[in-house]
């Protein structure tokens, strides 16, 4: 194991490729509900406004939560830790996670991009709530 009971992260990281495939499920899943309730009403504004508040709730809650994981997260053996401590990195900072993440989409998927030069491989959301994505092989759910 990479780290003691909450005694940082000092080990391997997620690769790129295990952390597009945990977001695509997560996007499937947060989707669902919002794809069925613009192809029942057209209504594009309801759509927006129930993908924003169903990705936030379940990113917060999985991610922010004892063992930092989404359902994409948990298939491909992945998890979100706090960088310096080990631990969950707690609801407030699951929210940021998800802000920052819509901010990292924008110009191009930078920010998410940004973790194939970073040493700590971690992506400008990573950064923005203080954590690391790792393999739960190397950090296993207390």
């Amino acid at each position: 194991m990479a780290s003691n009971a909450w005694g940082g992260a000092s080990g391997p990281r997620a690769g790129f490729w295990a952390r597009v495939g945990a977001g695509i499920i997560d996007a499937i899943i947060v989707g669902i509900v919002p794809g069925i309730i613009y192809a029942a009403t057209k209504n594009q504004s309801l759509e927006s406004l129930l993908s924003l508040v169903i990705g936030i709730s379940y990113t917060t809650y999985l991610e922010g939560g004892p063992t930092g994981q989404s359902l994409g997260k948990r298939v491909l053996g992945i998890r979100v830790i706090d960088a310096s401590t080990g631990g969950p990195i707690g609801f407030g900072r699951g929210a940021i996670r998800y802000v920052v993440a819509i901010v990292s989409a924008i110009p191009c998927a930078l920010g998410y991009l940004w973790m194939l030069w970073d040493r700590e491989k971690q992506t400008w959301h990573d950064k923005a709530s203080t954590s690391v994505v790792v393999p739960v092989s190397q950090y296993p759910v207390q």
